[in-house]
Parts: structure tokens; C-alpha cells; sequence
């Protein structure tokens, strides 16, 4: 299997002294993403203040995502976490005696069920879907999303196993019961297409850290503009507010879209990078990043299973991204020997999880699996790179 994507490996200085398989946790730091928070500190140093040239990035990175998930781009708003993308939906909601539910799963990040059970004493009722070996079927949403339930709060991947969900199918279902749908997409934006509007989803949210290659900082929001306009933000500040009452305390007026659901100042130098990130996603093609992983994610689960290794996840190639989680007691210790031996993977609990992107390549699999069976297997081994 040869990469087509060879070409774009010397973007990534950390590929020259190590394989990094870990865009589930940190994507590599590309030069064009590097040369970006290098123009924004330059500018602080050379002009004291780059505030109008700053605002401008804002607004053209908002496009770049909007282009990215097909959506509008007064859809789209930009704030510093997925947690605070959460909390400020979760706090805005039109609870009623009849129509307070919220479902959650299993599968969610952590954090995303510790912001909803914080609200549970605040009106919203809480249920959660229990998964079967890490995977939620079709069918179990059509029995636990009751007529009362307000929102159904999902993710797109698992951060365990890798296990993705079919949004589209789950749209469906949820819409039928008049529950809006709110998904996770910091596991899959950046390596798996996502068109909000063909898939119909009423909120979603990601990060720039992982696999669409920017650095902690920005998170954006996408909800759809009818809803937006429906809904009053109880977590604001004055870059949620319409320009011309942002100075005015007592007659402020809330900004029209998503906009309304900003807060304060935004991590500018973390835009920078954001910006240039998700160009080199979109100049690549995130159907061609789709296809190119799923051949990598295929050869890394035949290569495990070779190796006696134990998958942690779903079997059927529909169901799985392109992140393979191997079962190892000793998860953290392994990933810290791994480095060592320039192997950059990701521990979650009991679990090794290998996320490759683009610029990976079928040797940097097969190194990296024969040395995690090597330290699993107790067999040192001799396999070069």
C-alpha cells in the first residue's frame, strides 16, 4: 500500500524521528500550523497590538469550518473548549414539565456526562443508553427516546474504541420523537466527512487538537440557524452580543446565529493555527483522508489480530473508524515505553489506541504493532525501521 499523501510528510517535522500514531489525543504540528502561531507572536512583538488582524482570522477560520461541515457560516461559532461548547448548550435549553429528558450514553466522553448530570437538579431529567461491548444499536435508540426527551447527546466516535455511530440513521429516529440531537464530534472531524445537513443534525461540536491538526484553544459549535435564533444563552459575554450593543450593559441584544453563544475574547494564537489546519484538511479532502484511513485501519487490525493482539471494538469495517484500540492491562506504561522507542500512541484506561491520519504510512504500522507485541508477548524482537 503506498501513501498517496508521501508527499505532505515533510510538512510534519515529528515524522523525521518518530511515528506518531496518537491524532486521537494530539494530531502532528504541521509548518504551515507552526509558521501560523509564529506570525501571530511576531505580530505582538513587531506591533504591539494585531486586535483588527486577529478578528479577520476569526472570521475566516468560522468560514473554513463552516466549509468544512457544510453549514452556514452564521451557523458557526468559535469558542476555547468541547466543555464549554456543552455547558453553554446545556445551560440555554427550554426545559418543561413534559419535555426535560436528556439522554446521554456510555460512550460519551467523560466530561460530557459530567456537565449534563450537573444539571440534573436544575430541571433536566438524565437517562443514559448502556452500550453492549462499546456499541449502541439503531434499535436501542428507538426504545429509550421517549416523547419527553429534549435532547439526545451522542458522539460521532468513541474515544475508547473507535466505534462510530451513524448519524444520519440516528437524526432520523430521534427527530421522529422530537428530540433534537446534539453530537461530539472531536473523534471525527478531520479524517471522516460530515455534512450537517444532509446528516441533519441540530448541534455539533469539536475541537482543533486532535485529527484536524490545530493545538488546544478553539472548539466550535455548529447549531442550526432556526434553533439558534430560538435560544437565550445564560453563559454570555460581550463577542455574544449584536455590535452594536456590545458596550451597553443595560440594553444589550443578543448577536444573530450561532454568534450569540460566544463569549469573551477567543485564544487568537490557537485560531492561527486553526486556520491553516483546517486549509491543508480541506486542500487534501477529508472523503480522501476518509478512504486512505480506512485502508491503514484495516491493515492495522489484521496486523494486531496476526500478532495475537486483542481489539477492543466493533468487527464490522461500517462501524469502525480509523482508530484501532488494542486491550493491554498495563495501558499507560506501555504508551510511556512505546515513546521511548519514538512511538507516539494513546492510553485510555486499559487500552493502546493507534489513530493514524494521512501522513502515516503501512511501515509505520507494522513497526509499531510488532513492537507493542514484543513488549505484550515478553519478545524483544529484532524488527528495524
Amino acid at each position: 500500500m503506498n501513501n498517496p499523501y508521501s508527499c505532505y510528510r515533510s510538512l510534519f517535522p515529528i515524522l523525521s524521528n518518530y511515528v506518531h500514531l496518537a491524532s486521537c489525543s494530539q494530531g502532528a504540528l504541521a509548518q504551515p500550523v507552526s509558521r501560523a502561531i509564529e506570525e501571530y507572536h511576531n505580530s505582538l512583538l513587531e506591533f504591539g497590538s494585531n486586535w483588527d488582524q486577529s478578528i479577520m482570522k476569526v472570521e475566516a477560520t468560522r468560514e473554513k469550518f463552516a466549509e468544512l461541515i457544510g453549514a452556514e457560516i452564521d451557523e458557526i461559532a468559535i469558542l476555547t473548549s468541547v466543555s464549554d461548547v456543552i455547558s453553554t448548550i446545556a445551560t440555554c435549553l427550554p426545559y418543561e414539565k413534559n419535555k426535560n429528558s436528556i439522554i446521554l450514553t456510555d460512550i460519551d466522553f467523560p466530561t460530557v456526562g459530567h456537565i449534563w448530570l450537573a444539571q440534573e437538579q436544575d430541571r433536566a431529567k438524565i437517562s443514559i443508553i448502556r452500550s453492549s461491548n462499546g456499541i449502541i444499536h439503531l434499535e436501542q435508540y428507538e426504545k429509550e427516546v421517549k416523547e419527553n426527551t429534549l435532547l439526545t447527546c451522542i458522539p460521532h466516535v468513541s474515544y475508547y474504541n473507535g466505534y462510530m455511530q451513524n448519524l444520519k440513521e440516528i437524526a432520523n429516529i430521534v427527530h421522529k420523537k422530537g428530540s433534537m440531537l446534539l453530537v461530539d464530534a472531536y473523534q471525527s472531524a478531520g479524517h471522516i466527512p460530515i455534512n450537517v445537513k444532509e446528516m441533519d443534525i441540530d448541534i455539533l461540536t469539536t475541537g482543533t487538537r486532535k485529527y484536524m491538526l490545530g493545538i488546544p484553544g478553539v472548539a466550535f459549535l455548529y447549531i442550526k440557524k432556526e434553533l439558534a435564533e430560538q435560544l437565550k444563552p445564560r453563559l454570555s459575554g460581550w463577542f455574544g452580543k449584536a455590535s452594536e450593543t456590545k458596550f451597553d450593559v443595560f440594553n444589550s441584544i443578543f448577536a444573530p446565529g450561532a454568534r450569540r453563544f460566544e463569549t469573551g475574547t477567543p485564544s487568537f494564537i490557537s485560531i492561527y493555527a486553526a486556520y491553516e489546519a483546517i486549509n491543508l484538511l480541506l486542500k487534501i479532502g477529508i472523503h480522501n483522508i476518509h478512504l486512505y484511513l480506512k485502508e491503514l485501519a484495516e491493515l492495522t487490525r489484521e496486523l494486531g489480530l496476526q500478532k495475537g493482539l486483542q481489539i477492543i471494538g466493533p468487527q464490522s469495517s461500517e462501524c469502525n473508524s480509523s482508530m484501532t484500540s488494542f486491550y493491554i492491562g498495563n495501558a499507560s506504561k506501555i504508551e510511556g515505553i512505546l515513546r521511548e522507542k519514538k512511538i507516539i500512541v494513546s492510553a485510555r484506561n486499559d487500552v493502546i489506541r493507534m489513530a493514524p491520519h494521512f501522513y502515516n504510512t503501512k511501515d509505520d504500522l507494522e513497526y509499531a504493532i510488532s513492537e507493542l507485541s514484543n513488549l505484550i508477548n515478553g519478545n524483544p524482537g529484532s524488527f528495524s525501521y
